[in-house]
């Protein structure tokens, strides 16, 4: 395998650190270093690069946080498999993360109609039952690769033109964010088992473990949407960073 480093220096203005992920995501990127494939220790590297310990293990750390690689305890770092990650305390659109990941975003619209508010949705959008709703369940797609299906529940008192939305050119998320803009989201997260309507969107065998968000989002105005986020579990994980 050809692991050779590209060139760095000090007239780049590139961080040392920066220079190691920079390498170590390009042999990733070219195939030299496979998923599993075991990475230089921090001493290794920080020879190679000519820099502190510190930096190397800075380097490997940021990487390993980022999902790119994997520390296990007293044998190493290795290459971690690329699973798509989200935030649990972020509301983001999925396209814009997919695209994030130098990916191919796409979907498919299963069904986008109007009808009227259940008990649960109702209270959910604080609208009185049998009230108008639109309803609407579309794939979302990572380079043609299923990793959600979206239910949601809109209130067409704060989304009047939703049917009319393209939903193969653009997302739910990103349609109301721009029409009533986010200003509260209560979430909710539960594994559940994919049923027969699941597991066939999303190309997943039927009681296949899966990742099940619940999310009601909120304008100045009122209770916006209410959505249920379904993703395989081996395709897709939530993460979140506190600091204090």
């Amino acid at each position: 395998m050809n692991t050779a480093r590209e060139p760095s220096g000090p007239n780049t203005g590139e961080p040392r650190y920066a220079a190691i992920k920079r390498h170590i995501r390009r042999q990733i990127e070219t195939g030299n270093w496979p998923v599993h494939f075991q990475v230089p220790s921090e001493n290794q590297l920080a020879q190679e690069f000519n820099v502190s310990r510190m930096t190397a293990r800075r380097a490997l750390s940021e990487l390993t946080d980022e999902g790119v690689l994997k520390r296990s305890q007293g044998l190493g770092t290795f290459v971690a498999e690329p699973v798509p990650a989200g935030s649990l305390l972020e509301v983001r659109n999925i396209a814009d993360e997919i695209s994030a990941r130098g990916h191919s975003y796409s979907s498919r619209v299963l069904l986008l109609q109007g009808g009227e508010a259940t008990p649960e949705v109702a209270h959910a959008l604080n609208v009185p039952e049998g009230a108008p709703i639109f309803h609407s369940i579309i794939v979302h797609c990572d380079n043609g690769l299923p990793i959600q299906w979206e239910e949601r529940f809109t209130n067409p008192a704060l989304a009047p033109d939703y049917l009319q939305q393209d939903f193969s050119a653009t997302t739910p998320n990103a349609y109301l964010s721009r029409v009533a803009p986010l200003v509260e989201a209560d979430t909710t997260v539960e594994a559940i088992a994919a049923d027969a309507a699941i597991s066939a969107a999303l190309a997943i065998e039927v009681n296949s473990p899966c990742l099940q968000i619940w999310r009601r989002t909120k304008s100045s105005a009122g209770t916006v949407s209410f959505a249920r986020l379904v993703h395989p579990g081996n395709r897709y994980r939530l993460g979140a960073q506190l600091r204090f």
